[in-house]
C-alpha cells in the first residue's frame, strides 16, 4: 500500500496520561495528517489524468460548469490532428443548417450526351446511384451515347496539406464528382477478384487495382483526380446499363455544353445531420475536406481550391472566436502544420454542444472526437459527471500508448474531485 513507503519517527516523550488524556487522539490524528497528504499524492501519480499532466508536449483543459477544474499548457499552439473535424462539423453547421442536401444535376445534350455537372456531393454510393438511375428511367431516358462529366466545380490539380500517396482510404483524393468516397472495395480470393460490396458492380478500373493487390479483403482509394471521376462514369454507366438503359458511347471529362438540356438535380438521401455523424464516428477525410472545400463556395463560381477554403476556414474561426494565433489548413486534420491550443479547441467544443450527439460515444460517459497522426494522439469532447456533460480538450504531441486518451476521458467522468489535479 501506499502507507508502507514512508516511515514516520516520533519521539518518545513521556506525558502523565491522566493529566493529559486527550494526547493518543491527538498523536493518532498527528499521524493520519502526516501520511494521507503523501498517501494521495503517490496514489494519484499513477492515474491516466496524472500521466499526461507529466508529459512535457501535452495539453488538457477541462471545465465543469463553467468552472476551470484542470488546465495544463492551455494556451501553447498544437497539432489537433482529426478534432479539427468538430471545427468543420460547427463551420458546416452554421453554414448550411442540419437538413441540408447536397446535390448532383444532369442533363441531356443535343448528340444525346447524358451529362452529370457535380456539386461536390461528399455521401454519393452506390445505393445513391441507384436512386439516381431510377429517377432518370422515370423521367423518360431509355439510352443515352456516352456520358460527360463535369467536375469543375472543384480545381483539377487538388493539393491537400498532409495527405500521402498510400493507397489508404482515408488518402483519397478530393472532387467535385465522387461516389463512394472515392474509394473501391475489392476481394482477392484464389487468384479471383470480387467486389467488396453486392451493391457495387465490378468495373475496368476496379479490376485494374485489383490486379496489384494480393489476396483478402481490401479497401483502397482511387488514387487521383481523372482515375476517380472515371471510376464514376464506369460505375454509372454499369448501374443504367443494369436498369435497361444502354450506354453507347465513352465516358468523357470536361466542361458540360452550354446548350445541354437540364433532366433533374439529384438531392442526396441523407441529409448534413447523417453525413456528419459519420464523418465523426469514422473519421472520415474525404467527407471533411469535400466540405471544407465547399465552404468557400460563393453562387455558381467553380474552381475551388484549398487555398481559398483555408482563407476562409481562418477568417470563419477570427470571427466566431476571435482568435489570433492559430492555424486551419485542412477540414480532416491531415496537416501537421495545423495550429489549435487546448483553450481555442475547447472554444469549438462548447460551441458543439448543442449537436454533440453527433459525436461518437465512449462507456455511456463521453461523447468525444478522436486525433491521430504518427506521434499525435487527441480527443476532445464532453464527459458525463453527476448527470451533467462537461467539455474537455486533450492534445498530446507526443508518442504515447493507444488507449491513453480514453483512459484519460474516463477518468474525467469518474473521478470525484477533480481539484486534487
Amino acid at each position: 500500500s501506499c502507507f508502507h513507503t514512508m516511515t514516520l519517527s516520533i519521539p518518545m516523550v513521556r506525558v502523565p496520561m491522566k493529566k493529559f488524556p486527550f494526547v493518543p487522539l491527538m498523536v493518532a490524528l498527528l499521524f493520519v495528517g502526516l501520511c494521507w497528504p503523501q498517501r494521495h499524492a503517490f496514489c494519484a501519480s499513477d492515474t491516466p489524468i496524472s500521466k499526461v499532466l507529466a508529459l512535457p508536449n501535452a495539453s488538457l483543459l477541462m471545465e465543469e460548469n463553467g468552472r476551470v477544474r484542470i488546465s495544463r499548457h492551455a494556451d501553447r499552439p498544437m497539432v489537433p490532428a482529426s478534432t479539427m473535424k468538430i471545427l468543420t462539423a460547427l463551420a458546416s453547421i452554421q453554414r448550411w443548417g442540419m437538413g441540408h442536401r447536397f446535390h448532383t444535376d444532369f442533363f441531356g445534350a443535343g448528340d444525346g450526351r447524358l451529362w452529370v455537372k457535380g456539386g461536390g456531393d461528399p455521401y454519393l454510393v452506390s445505393e445513391e446511384l441507384d436512386r439516381i438511375v431510377a429517377t432518370l428511367k422515370r423521367k423518360g431516358i431509355r439510352s443515352v451515347n456516352g456520358l460527360g462529366l463535369d467536375d469543375s466545380l472543384f480545381f483539377p490539380r487538388q493539393w491537400i496539406a498532409g495527405r500521402s500517396s498510400s493507397n489508404n482510404p482515408y488518402d483519397a483524393p478530393v472532387t467535385a464528382i465522387a461516389v463512394n468516397f472515392n474509394t473501391i472495395s475489392l476481394i482477392k480470393k484464389e487468384g479471383k477478384l470480387y467486389s467488396g460490396e453486392s451493391q457495387t458492380p465490378l468495373t475496368a478500373i476496379a479490376a485494374r487495382f485489383g490486379a496489384r493487390l494480393g489476396p483478402g479483403k481490401h479497401r483502397v482509394n482511387l488514387e487521383n483526380r481523372e482515375t476517380s471521376v472515371l471510376y464514376f462514369g464506369e460505375l454509372l454507366a454499369a448501374k443504367l446499363s443494369k436498369a435497361g438503359i444502354p450506354v453507347h458511347g465513352d465516358i468523357r471529362i470536361g466542361r458540360m455544353p452550354a446548350g445541354a438540356r437540364f433532366i433533374y438535380r439529384h438531392a442526396n438521401s441523407h441529409d448534413l445531420r447523417q453525413i456528419l455523424a459519420s464523418m465523426l464516428e469514422y473519421s472520415n477525410n474525404f467527407i471533411a475536406n469535400e466540405l471544407f472545400l465547399l465552404l468557400a463556395q460563393h453562387g455558381e463560381r467553380g474552381g475551388l481550391d484549398m487555398e481559398q477554403a483555408r482563407r476562409v476556414a481562418n477568417i470563419w474561426a477570427r470571427r466566431n472566436f476571435g482568435w489570433s494565433s492559430y492555424r486551419i489548413e485542412d477540414g480532416a486534420g491531415l496537416s501537421r502544420g495545423n495550429r489549435l491550443s487546448a483553450r481555442q479547441l475547447l472554444d469549438v467544443v462548447m460551441t458543439f454542444k448543442p449537436y454533440m450527439a453527433l459525436l461518437p460515444e465512449y462507456k455511456d460517459r463521453v461523447r468525444a472526437k478522436t486525433g491521430t497522426l504518427k506521434g499525435v494522439s487527441c480527443y476532445a469532447g464532453f464527459v458525463k459527471r453527476q448527470g451533467g456533460w462537461q467539455p474537455f480538450s486533450l492534445l498530446i504531441n507526443q508518442p504515447v500508448p493507444h488507449g491513453l486518451r480514453k483512459q484519460v476521458a474516463d477518468a474525467l467522468a469518474r473521478t470525484p474531485d477533480l481539484a486534487i489535479y
